[in-house]
């Protein structure tokens, strides 16, 4: 039961953060200054086009109907215009893209395997790379390797993406031509080929998330191995496999865990640099192509399915604590 009130209270949270989210990017992009209309309508557009695109679109109401209209085509779709030049978009709708002619959603899910399978892949050796480099620095504090691996790390939280990534294109792409420097080949397709094009811009990611993992872990280890339970566990005679596995690293879980859900959250999002960098066309590429053409439904679409992602990566990682740690009780 409690567990059960845990859940509910998360969920309708991140619905509210969700919908306060909404109503804040319809606030930014149609009612500032600026006509969405006129991005629509194009160059040239006379007085009495724009008055037509204006009605198609909606913002010629009132600005509580256009926000209904807004948030209820996220739950139940939208139609916009009416009679035979009527065009419906299918829920949850995150607008419609009058300059491709197709709905926001359509376009994400078409981006979305790109962006994801980039995330994902490149998630792992992230994580894995960064605890176990964190871990090892822990255990090696003092030494030449705790040196190493930290300098590493600065380094890698230092160095912008997108320099990382034009390095990468230089040096394994052009000067030793051992790796693709762009472009996708769907894993249905071409599993191999899927893992050899997406293998530098994952490592480019890794490297600058796994930094951030490898310093939080080390500090975490650091400060765990000093405690009594460890002492005395030591003292036990019990392994140093046992001490660290389970007795150290079960106190990194939920901090790691949060960590993880927000930097998944946010690339699935869109990694912009990283898919401009290897010309990967997914949910960053689509965002920009959007910005650069002005296209407000765009816009507005991927920035509210990237802030949907984060809250419902991190409200996974909530439901997830208890799970991972039972000395967690679901009612905190």
């Amino acid at each position: 039961m409690i567990r059960a009130k845990f859940i509910a209270s998360r969920t309708i949270g991140a619905i509210l953060v969700l919908l306060i989210i909404a109503a804040a990017c319809f606030a930014i992009f149609y009612l500032m200054p600026s006509n969405p209309a006129q991005y629509s309508c194009g160059k040239p557009c006379s007085p009495d086009r724009l008055a037509e695109v204006e009605s198609y679109l909606g913002v010629d109401q009132a600005w509580w109907k256009q926000l209904f209209d807004f948030l209820g085509g996220i739950v139940t779709g939208r139609t916009f215009g009416s009679g035979a030049a009527a065009i419906h978009c299918d829920a949850p709708c995150f607008g419609y893209s009058f300059r491709l002619r197709e709905s926001v959603t359509d376009l994400i899910v078409s981006r979305l395997p790109i962006t994801l399978s980039l995330t994902l892949g490149a998630a792992v050796l992230w994580a894995v790379g960064g605890i176990a480099a964190g871990l090892i620095a822990s255990l090696k504090r003092g030494t030449f390797t705790d040196s190493a691996v930290m300098g590493a790390a600065i380094t890698g939280i230092s160095a912008p993406t997108y320099l990382l990534g034009l390095l990468g294109v230089l040096l394994f792409g052009f000067t030793l031509n051992v790796v693709p420097i762009g472009g996708y080949i769907p894993l249905t397709e071409n599993p191999a080929m899927w893992a050899f094009h997406l293998i530098l811009p994952w490592i480019v990611l890794a490297i600058a998330n796994g930094a951030i993992y490898a310093r939080l872990t080390r500090g975490q280890m650091l400060e765990v191995l000093g405690q009594d339970y460890i002492r005395t566990a030591r003292a036990k005679g019990l392994s140093e496999t046992v001490v660290i596995g389970k007795h150290g690293l079960r106190n990194l879980v939920v901090p790691l865990t949060t960590l993880f859900a927000i930097d998944v959250g946010g690339l699935l999002g869109g990694a912009v640099i990283t898919e401009k960098v290897f010309a990967l066309g997914g949910v960053g590429t689509l965002l920009l192509e959007a910005v650069s053409s002005l296209d407000i439904q765009v816009i507005v679409g991927v920035t509210l399915f990237a802030a949907a992602i984060v809250i419902i990566a991190n409200l996974l990682a909530d439901l997830s604590y208890s799970l991972l740690d039972p000395r967690i009780r679901a009612s905190r």
